[in-house]
């Protein structure tokens, strides 16, 4: 421990905190720094964490009014955090705490189909917590592409920077979306789907297969991800206009 202590004294030149050492023993090591290092504030992967762990983590958080996100929650976590009073979305299987105070620009999250919202959530809980705006068109999949038409409508009126686009089955939406719009596309593919979908790997190969170009492609079920690149093509927006 005296190791740490020496080797982190000599990257910022300031004495570690008794606390800090006792965290980093204790194996809860919060990135404190992570908003200013690099443009989001921490998240926690809840799924494989105890309930002590998550609702340690969220403690320390709350104590120091701090925004943190949990992922992954599972409904026992989810009791133990909505009892400190972190913000439960049960469909999106998240818990937040506050959530960063700058508008970060507006994205907008397309899902395909109604089995494929939860996933969609996780990235609107995601987006919200970083500061966007979100819009939100869902069941609008290629199975009845007219539920296209007003949602891309409403989009040519609005300041978006970038669209999620959450797909199951075959995953053909984001390359639809991506053929309609001047937007970069984050596909997101889901693990919906019959036998041949291999739960999901059907869906993220015609993503990355997509004949549109202009989409990107994080990994299977991971609206987490995909929000987050969607925050930090804002920022770069953003910060261009300024």
């Amino acid at each position: 421990m005296k190791e740490i202590e020496e080797l982190l004294k000599k990257l910022d030149g300031k004495t570690i905190s008794k606390i800090f050492l006792e965290r980093l023993a204790e194996g809860i090591n919060l990135d404190h720094m992570r908003h200013l290092r690099a443009g989001k504030p921490e998240a926690v992967l809840a799924e494989f964490k105890t309930v002590d762990e998550v609702v340690e983590i969220a403690k320390k958080c709350v104590s120091e009014k701090r925004p943190v996100l949990f992922t992954r929650v599972t409904a026992e976590q989810s009791t133990a955090l909505s009892e400190l009073g972190l913000a439960i979305n049960e469909r999106a299987r998240t818990a937040r705490h506050m959530r960063l105070e700058e508008e970060s620009g507006k994205v907008a999250i397309f899902a395909a189909g109604t089995s494929d919202i939860p996933v969609a959530e996780e990235a609107k809980e995601t987006a919200e917590f970083l500061g966007m705006e979100v819009l939100r068109f869902y069941d609008v999949g290629v199975a009845g592409i007219h539920r296209l038409i007003e949602p891309l409508e409403v989009l040519s009126k609005e300041d978006v920077d970038s669209v999620i686009v959450v797909a199951g089955m075959e995953g053909a939406l984001p390359s639809v979306v991506a053929g309609l719009v001047d937007l970069p596309v984050i596909a997101v593919p889901t693990s919906v789907g019959y036998g041949t979908s291999l739960k999901g790997f059907t869906a993220l190969f015609s993503m990355l297969q997509s004949c549109s170009s202009g989409v990107a492609v994080v990994n299977i079920d991971n609206g987490f991800g995909a929000a987050v690149f969607a925050h930090l093509i804002s920022k770069r927006v953003r910060k261009k206009r300024l």
